[in-house]
């Protein structure tokens, strides 16, 4: 019987205007489809227009419509930027609209910023935990200082691509070993 391939969304972690994660996205989607190993796709939450957590009664469409989207996927990429020191707030308020479709699911992350993202990173490792999400070890980071022109157009260093197969490795043998456990 063959496996179905693994279902990973390259998840754009920031909303604001002028962003480069869609730069960030499409760059990790190129690497990876380049592999054929799994079905992978860019998933922006400004897509779905979620409102600030706690100001809604919750019925929005893009609430219900980022859950079915989640709850399809197998695994995520984040693409993380640092703001301030930390996560954007448009991802966090996209981690908290959702529980359950987040659960026992493996998780990469590419960061950047002034230090590489590694602190938003971190703060994205700590949410991910509580969420059931696995996350792997690898975690290339990006400098806004070394791999992007006039912090605005994205041009990684090759050396970068090694660190991508490698997370996504880790990414897909974790999704592989929890997808038991989701279709208890």
């Amino acid at each position: 019987m063959a496996v179905e391939p693994l279902k990973i969304g390259i998840i754009l972690g920031s909303t604001r205007d002028g962003r480069v994660s869609p730069q960030v996205g499409e760059w990790v989607k190129e690497l990876a489809d380049k592999r054929g190993d799994a079905a992978y796709e860019i998933v922006d939450i400004a897509d779905y227009q979620l409102p600030l957590l706690g100001t809604t009664d919750g019925q929005e469409p893009g609430i219900a419509a980022w859950n079915q989207k989640l709850a399809e996927l197998d695994g995520f990429v984040f693409i993380v930027q640092e703001y301030n020191h930390s996560l954007s707030a448009a991802l966090k308020n996209a981690f908290d609209f959702a529980r359950e479709a987040w659960n026992n699911k493996s998780a990469g992350i590419v960061s950047y910023g002034s230090t590489g993202g590694a602190r938003a990173a971190e703060h994205v490792r700590g949410i991910m935990g509580e969420l059931m999400i696995a996350d792997v070890r690898t975690h290339p980071t990006l400098s806004l200082f070394t791999d992007f022109e006039n912090f605005n157009t994205f041009k990684p260093a090759s050396l970068h691509e090694a660190n991508v197969n490698m997370m996504l490795d880790q990414v897909l043998s974790w999704g592989q070993a929890l997808k038991p456990i989701r279709n208890v």
